[in-house]
């Protein structure tokens, strides 16, 4: 099958550091030209893949300094792609929205992954005018918030097997938040609990310009309060392994609907349990108690703390290997694709989902 991946601009694919959803669009082009798919790649000229790359700026545009409005990029990305659009069978945009007045005539041929949040009331009216647009969930608790539109299927997020060492031998004793420092994420939270249960915790995030100010005035004076915690700034994905699997367990304290959580299966794929709070995604991705615990509170938290020693590290990372490696996700990708070919299967689609396996049900 030809097929075109679409990226964002903001990240390389894979990103050097931070960067959810040009990680993800990157494992799952790895793994559909591993499978033996035509697939050519648009993104940022600096991205790495086996696909064919269409670059479509110099470089991920979060870390040129020059760029000071990311929508130019992006629509000279769109007049690329659709230039040679008769070239594939499927095109598969990962950019939110940006690309739907274009895509109009071809729409029975693309696939949208929703990578974000979609509470956001002036998104409505969007996905209210463009009903028919082929659209993808990452968690089923994503599309709550929208009305009715054009679901073809919930497809979970992977990783390689193999990109994150599994590290069930001698652990450093802390906790880990890994990810983005901001209101919706809570490293407050994360702190909090570590205050109570007297564990180092680390922080490994990065600070978005729209963050400094929270970062400034709530966080960093709660790191500099308490020396039990140590902010480590952005890592990168070769340092992950050992951050993630050297630590008691991944705190995910989130105060928002997280649409997915990539962070999660990392954890679970170093062997790392997860302790995240009862929102969003969570339920659909940890299975509590054994690959973690699922928690509404400070206090609970502080106690799923004390029983993570009770967890199997090797099951926590089983876990990870029955639901969310990159085969299962191109797999299940695969499957949309070969509706797309059939039209006349476009309206049972509608109500397309993923089993808790990870396996695609009607």
């Amino acid at each position: 099958m030809r097929i075109a991946q679409i990226a964002p601009l903001a990240e390389r694919c894979p990103p050097a550091y931070y960067g959810g959803t040009e990680r993800v669009v990157s494992y799952l082009t790895e793994q559909l030209v591993a499978l033996g798919h035509d697939v050519t790649l648009f993104a940022s000229g600096d991205s790495q893949t086996s696909a064919e790359l269409v670059p479509c700026c110099d470089r991920a545009l979060r870390l040129d300094p020059r760029v000071t409005d990311a929508l130019p990029y992006h629509m000279a990305m769109l007049e690329q792609v659709m230039r040679r659009a008769d070239e594939f069978d499927v095109l598969h945009f990962h950019i939110d929205l940006m690309h739907a007045p274009v895509v109009r005539e071809i729409a029975q041929r693309t696939l949208t992954t929703l990578h974000g949040r979609l509470d956001l009331p002036d998104l409505k009216l969007f996905y209210a005018t463009f009903a028919r647009l082929p659209l993808v969930s990452i968690s089923n608790c994503q599309r709550r918030p929208l009305p009715p539109v054009n679901w073809v299927g919930t497809v979970y997020h992977g990783l390689p097997p193999d990109l994150l060492a599994f590290e069930g031998g001698s652990r450093e004793g802390y906790l880990a938040f890994l990810g983005r420092i901001s209101p919706e994420k809570r490293p407050d939270r994360a702190i909090e609990i570590a205050v109570k249960t007297g564990m180092p915790l680390k922080i490994a995030a990065k600070i978005d310009r729209v963050d400094q100010e929270y970062w400034n005035a709530k966080i960093a004076p709660l790191v500099r309060a308490h020396a039990n915690v140590e902010f480590i700034g952005e890592i990168t994905e070769r340092e992950k392994s050992a951050f993630l699997g050297q630590a008691h367990a991944l705190l995910f304290p989130i105060d928002w609907d997280e649409p997915f959580g990539l962070v999660m299966i990392e954890a679970m794929a170093c062997g790392a349990p997860v302790i995240a709070y009862r929102r969003g995604s969570v339920p659909e991705i940890v299975t509590d108690g054994v690959t973690g615990f699922i928690v509404s509170n400070e206090d609970q938290a502080a106690a799923a703390v004390e029983k993570v020693s009770t967890l199997d590290r090797r099951a926590v990372r089983g876990g990870f290997e029955r639901r969310f490696t990159a085969e299962q996700m191109a797999q299940t990708y695969c499957a949309l694709y070969a509706r797309t070919q059939h039209p006349e299967t476009a309206l049972v689609s509608r109500s397309l989902g993923v089993a808790p396996d990870g396996a695609i049900a009607d």
